[in-house]
């Protein structure tokens, strides 16, 4: 059976045994066994009205949690990896709704830590799906973080290992978002929270139903001086300055018992001054710098002074027609995403610095479409099928000055353009179908196949059958095993399309000129697992992983402007091992979470000018870690209620981080290994306190939250890039300690 949250991080499922028996009782729901019954009592009461309302206001409430609940059961997570966290989770977390959906993730085994706001999860570089109630979200350029926010989700999953077969094209991890509305979260708040580093973050929600209708909208903006990871170990960053703008809505229309619309939508508008590296050296020099009117090092600005900007920009739509009927459950949803990123570059400086500095701007349109379907035939055999399929259109423009050079090596330090522009449409589908087969009452056989294709800058298709078979041995216990066929395309807005003759003579010439196109990565994944329930309040589980990858893709960010470009190892395999924890009880919640993992990757073929001519040599012949690659992760955390039967119940909370260290060059002798050793090993400890007022009479009723946070509590300076490694662009140190506060009021 599907085990319910419990508090802070709530149950890391290792194996969700019976979706079944999760589904049969939501079936059963459907029939009516969750309609409101009137007492006698209620029903010989004078007040016709009240009572009216009442059980009006009943039914709506019961008939929007168990739509909600028949469109959770579409996609369960059987034989797989499941951590889930709670609206009380979330708030738990330091910061909580101000706080980045990154934030919480690390939270959950598996997750690592790098710079400019990512994660990566079992090894993957990216490969991750987020959707929003059930559905999949096509990816976007964004790079520095996340157009989605933590407070629009009522409550959120992540889930890993051998998925089943409605899962596809991105299969790392998949992080569904059960989206706020105007039944679950009625009503209205209005927050302010801020801090150091001019961190000032004002946001606004509300939730309501009328009749049929229900609908949650949220709103906030960010100004501060921590938009990307500080380049040095000091305090404050130089030019770091970040505006972020933010609006995400839900709107649904309930048109009888069984039928519901819904529309999400959202828009994101960051902009970003990228930090600087004070000290660096130039490569070049150039008169044009005496003019300029600004510090100069040897008649070059201080890099410490450079002046560069991105802006990333998402937009997205959502519109879902969901059924829900005794045998049948089927929601069919149309997508739309626009999604861009443009870099402005200090045309001197990065000339300077780099022989090129280059505007350039990225963007992708999706559309498509996503239709699934539950058939619970028998009490043995629940079918589930449907369907995935996106066209999406990629554009990539660039205007570059360089310096040109002779064929003797000469350098003419008169600068010239070079224009490049590229434009591609391309598509996704897929298309599964799956039998859950409950053999046994302890036994289920979730089968099912997978094809999918894509035809964009590569044209691939594969079947990929997927197979788990979860065991519950005796009470508490839950064991799982799985195989899983993935096909995963390259992501279509990192393939690099630079035209490399363009710049041939140039001082930003390429170091070779083979680039041979992105290829789709085909994987075998194996995932055996077990979870114990201790005591009724105390779990523990574990998970262990093994994935064989051919073409594994990875990504890296070459040159200044900060855009991902994918890229392939011939070979791959990523392995790990997950030990998580939890207990609940009362007003007490602990969890802890250690993983262990290793990527490796041999023989880049692809991309390959990106990449300097003895690296590719090596690994053409030599194993290497993934620059992501990190051996030990942990997080811990737990929180404490004070007074929590009370109306000011005193929160504290505190979360953990450890990390050994994600990948750089190691220097032996004359010779240099890629990814050869890693960083200095680091922990952090975050805290967090909020007292709660309710109903006082001076708030008229309202409730108040008070929050302080402080980030870093113990200011421990770490690294979390050195600026070498594969696809590293830049060094990055972790945020330094940061004191927080917040207040908001019910509306």
């Amino acid at each position: 059976m599907a085990v319910k949250g419990r508090g802070r991080v709530v149950c890391v499922c290792l194996a969700l045994a019976s979706g079944g028996l999760v589904q049969a009782a939501r079936a059963d729901d459907a029939a009516g066994g969750n309609t409101p019954v009137l007492s006698p009592e209620d029903q010989a009461s004078g007040d016709d009205t009240v009572r009216h309302e009442d059980r009006k206001e009943e039914h709506i409430h019961v008939t929007a949690r168990r739509l909600d609940q028949a469109r959770a059961a579409l996609q369960p997570a059987i034989g797989a990896t499941q951590t889930n966290f709670s609206r009380k989770a979330i708030e738990a977390n330091p910061g909580a709704d101000n706080a980045s959906l990154n934030s919480i993730l690390l939270q959950a085994p598996g997750v690592t830590q790098d710079s400019y706001g990512q994660i990566h999860i079992r090894g993957d570089h990216n490969n991750v799906q987020f959707r929003l109630d059930g559905v999949a979200l096509p990816e976007g350029v964004n790079v520095f973080g996340q157009a989605l926010m933590t407070r629009f989700a009522h409550s959120m999953s992540l889930t890993t290992g051998v998925l089943p077969a409605e899962y596809g094209f991105r299969q790392a991890g998949v992080i569904d978002i059960q989206t706020k509305n105007g039944v679950s979260d009625e009503g209205g708040t209005l927050s302010g929270y801020g801090g150091v580093r001019d961190y000032v973050q004002p946001s606004i929600q509300y939730g309501g139903h009328w009749g049929k209708w229900d609908g949650f909208i949220t709103a906030d903006a960010i100004h501060n001086r921590v938009g990307i990871e500080n380049t040095t170990p000091s305090y404050d960053a130089i030019h770091d300055l970040s505006n972020q703008y933010h609006v995400l809505g839900h709107l649904r229309y309930t048109l009888r018992p069984e039928t519901r619309f819904s529309l999400t939508a959202g828009l994101s508008n960051a902009w970003y001054q990228l930090p600087n590296n004070p000290g660096q050296q130039h490569q070049f020099a150039t008169p044009l710098f005496k003019a300029d009117n600004r510090p100069v090092q040897e008649d070059a600005p201080d890099s410490a002074h450079l002046d560069e900007h991105q802006q990333q920009i998402t937009d997205f739509a959502i519109l879902s027609w969901q059924e829900d009927h005794e045998k049948v459950s089927a929601q069919t949803s149309a997508i739309l995403r626009y999604s861009s990123m443009r870099y402005s570059p200090d045309w001197l400086g990065d000339l300077v610095y780099n022989g090129i500095a280059q505007q350039a701007a990225r963007s992708v349109f999706s559309s498509g479409v996503q239709s699934d379907v539950t058939w619970r035939v028998s009490r043995a055999h629940t079918v589930r099928g449907g369907v995935q399929a996106y066209s999406e259109r990629a554009v990539s423009k660039s205007n570059s000055q360089v310096y040109p050079v002779d064929e003797e090596g000469n350098i003419n330090l008169h600068p010239m353009t070079v224009h490049d522009s590229s434009g591609k449409t391309g598509a996704l589908y897929g298309a599964y179908l799956q039998d859950e087969w409950h053999l046994t009452r302890s036994l289920v056989l979730n089968g099912g196949v997978r094809f999918d294709g894509v035809e964009e800058y590569v044209h691939a298709h594969q079947l990929s059958p997927r197979v788990s078979l979860v065991w519950t041995p005796w009470h508490g216990g839950r064991f799982h095993v799985g195989y899983a066929r993935y096909l995963t395309p390259p992501p279509f807005e990192t393939v690099g399309t630079t035209s490399l003759n363009r710049f041939a003579g140039t001082s930003a010439a390429p170091a070779n000129y083979q680039n041979d196109r992105v290829k789709a990565e085909r994987d075998n994944y194996y995932d055996i697992g077990f979870m114990q329930q201790i005591t009724r309040n105390w779990h523990v589980g574990l998970d262990a992983y093994w994935k064989q990858a051919k073409n594994l893709i990875d990504e890296g960010q070459f040159g200044a402007p900060v855009i991902l470009t994918a890229y392939n190892y011939r070979r791959g395999h990523v392995r790990g091992v997950e030990l998580t924890t939890d207990y609940s009880t009362g007003p007490l919640t602990l969890y802890g979470n250690l993983a262990v993992s290793k990527a490796m990757g041999k023989d880049i073929n692809s991309a390959q000018w990106n990449f300097d001519t003895d690296d590719l040599h090596y690994m053409r012949n030599h194993w290497v870690h993934l620059d992501h690659d990190q051996l030990i992760t942990a997080s811990a955390g737990g929180s404490y209620a004070f007074f929590y039967r009370t109306h000011h119940p005193l929160q504290l909370s505190g979360t953990m981080v450890y990390g050994s260290g994600l990948r750089k060059d190691k220097q032996m002798g004359d010779e240099t290994i890629p990814n050869g050793t890693h960083v200095p090993q680091y922990v952090t400890f975050n805290l967090g306190l909020v007292q709660t007022l309710k109903h006082e009479a001076w708030l008229g009723g309202h409730t108040m939250q008070l929050r302080l946070d402080v980030l870093n509590l113990f200011d421990r300076r770490y690294m979390l890039r050195d600026g070498s490694g594969i696809g590293v662009g830049a060094p990055q140190y972790g945020l330094r300690r940061s004191v927080m506060g917040g207040v908001s009021l019910s509306l």
